[in-house]
């Protein structure tokens, strides 16, 4: 991968001890949280791979439960975070999986309440970067650094070009697109980031388009 400046590569100002482990499992758990948009009444956190072995002496656990909280990355907190979440009354279980992934720092959040669920896999990139590759068994490549839509919606033709045309009438540029579907002609994700900042006008216009279900934008 690419790194923009020296700060990419010593990582984020952060609770230490790893920008892998702890920075990179905050962002993947604050993401979930901007997802949800709300604080959920229960997690359950599986770690694989690097994550699996090292999460206790690292400090993952207690990040990534930190972010969920909406806690960022030097937010002192993180370090009681699930003491926290659990006086608040929310159930947070842990699992260490032997399945082997495509990532050795991949966490898979599991997250919800009596209003509904989500389910995000993230992998942590060192440096504190992060990417999500799964959301709600939808695959996508989303950093968490630059401003996102996620727009669901009936896999239909000129869905794609719609809410293109209004990005572009809004002068907004995308640094990155990417589109799922989990069977052809049902439901499909748009996962899309720009340049700039999303105003909510956007977001109303690309909601009242036809055959969208869900638009949800993300901040940097």
């Amino acid at each position: 991968m690419k790194y923009k400046s020296v700060f990419d590569i010593i990582g984020p100002v952060m609770i230490g001890p790893s920008s892998s482990h702890t920075a990179g499992a905050a962002r993947i758990g604050r993401i979930a949280r901007n997802l949800f948009r709300r604080e959920p009444k229960w997690m359950t956190i599986s770690f694989y791979g690097s994550f699996a072995k090292t999460y206790k002496g690292h400090g993952t656990d207690v990040a990534i439960v930190g972010g969920i909280l909406d806690y960022d990355t030097d937010d002192e907190r993180i370090i009681h975070s699930i003491d926290q979440a659990r006086k608040k009354g929310i159930k947070v279980k842990f699992h260490e999986e032997e399945a082997v992934t495509d990532h050795p720092n991949t966490a898979r959040i599991i997250m919800g309440d009596d209003q509904g669920e989500l389910e995000l896999v993230g992998i942590s990139i060192g440096g504190g970067k992060v990417e999500i590759i799964e959301l709600n068994g939808f695959e996508l490549k989303l950093s968490g650094h630059h401003p996102a839509i996620l727009v669901v919606h009936d896999d239909r033709f000129g869905a794609i070009a719609s809410v293109s045309n209004i990005l572009a009438k809004h002068q907004l540029n995308i640094g990155h697109m990417d589109v799922s579907r989990k069977e052809k002609g049902k439901m499909a994700l748009m996962t899309i980031e720009v340049d700039q900042p999303i105003d909510e006008a956007v977001i109303a216009e690309i909601t009242s388009l036809p055959n969208i279900t869900q638009v949800t934008r993300i901040s940097d």
